[in-house]
């Protein structure tokens, strides 16, 4: 149908001859416009409620688009947000087990300077102890060595039934080996 319309048109303005470019030829205008409206009718039957539908999904998909953008972009956020919460927790907890860790280790030093000072005493206690124990036993040894000597002395003045300056001389002679020994 359309190209009948425009196959008599093209009749028409080829019968009148004597236009020129800027002549304005009321069939043609006529058919023109004749032809337009019968485009839009057709357009409109038949091809505008798909183009409609198609730029209403079109508009959906992009408004939908948008508003999943804006959760992610929201998500994100709150993801973001709850990232730098956990970062700071774990931080503060770290720092909470190094305070804990340097306390546990004052403790223990201070338990070990405590425990060897402890043991020091202890054993300056029992060094003391033991030293006082083998300086009254070489005491004691002594005054034993010293009455064995006076006895061993004594004897032997006897013995000889000396008189007194010989008595002195034997002592003094004894006395002498003893230090030489």
């Amino acid at each position: 149908m359309l190209a009948n319309i425009l196959a008599f048109s093209s009749m028409y303005s080829s019968e009148g001859g004597g236009g020129g470019l800027l002549s304005v030829d009321g069939g043609l205008a006529f058919w023109t416009v004749l032809t337009f409206l019968a485009l839009v009718f057709i357009l409109k039957k038949f091809a505008w409620k798909p183009i409609l539908t198609a730029l209403d999904e079109r508009e959906k998909n992009i408004k939908d688009s948008l508003e999943l953008a804006e959760k992610s972009k929201e998500e994100s956020k709150k993801l973001l947000e709850e990232n730098k919460t956990n970062l700071l927790k774990a931080e503060e907890e770290s720092r909470k087990i190094i305070n804990e860790a340097r306390s546990f280790a004052e403790t223990m030093k201070n338990q070990i300077i405590e425990d060897s000072k402890s043991q020091a005493q202890k054993i300056i206690a029992s060094a003391s102890a033991e030293i006082e124990r083998k300086k009254e036993e070489a005491f004691g040894e002594l005054k034993n060595q010293v009455a064995e000597i006076s006895l061993q002395i004594a004897e032997k003045v006897i013995k000889q039934n000396l008189n007194t300056s010989l008595n002195s001389e034997v002592i003094d002679k004894y006395i002498n080996e003893l230090q030489k020994n």
